[in-house]
């Protein structure tokens, strides 16, 4: 009687997020839920790690350096357009509202405002990984 199911696929999740406490918090709930995590500080890193691992879900900062989280939506949606994508902002000059529903408009499944509720981001993670029911 084993709690893994041989054969079982662990989803793959890579947080993309230039502010290293959060995305150290992330990557620790994401795992203690059963969830194989990548992180990157910034979309290039990101797209390095999605081309060679494959994640099934990217939850990605819109605000960093390098290549942002809009640039990085737009590749993904292109390069891998099965990939689920969950959008966080907390904003910048531009309210977070304005970037993040053009994370929506480019391909984003969910978006968050930051702060968000660890619960929220967990209920967005299970919703489009399908968990607790049958995930193609």
């Amino acid at each position: 009687m084993s709690g893994v199911t041989e054969g079982a696929k662990m989803p793959r999740i890579l947080v993309v997020e230039d502010d290293e406490p959060l995305r150290s918090v992330l990557r620790q709930i994401l795992e203690r839920t059963g969830h194989e995590v990548a992180e990157a500080a910034d979309g290039r890193a990101a797209m390095e790690i999605q081309r060679q691992k494959g994640a099934d879900l990217v939850i990605t900062d819109i605000i960093m350096p390098e290549v942002d989280g809009i640039e990085t939506i737009m590749v993904l949606r292109r390069e891998f357009p099965s990939v689920k994508i969950i959008a966080i902002s907390g904003g910048s000059r531009v309210g977070p509202r304005e970037f993040l529903n053009l994370a929506r408009v480019l391909g984003a499944h969910r978006t968050l405002h930051k702060p968000f509720a660890l619960q929220e981001m967990l209920d967005a993670v299970d919703e489009l990984l399908g968990e607790g029911g049958a995930s193609g």
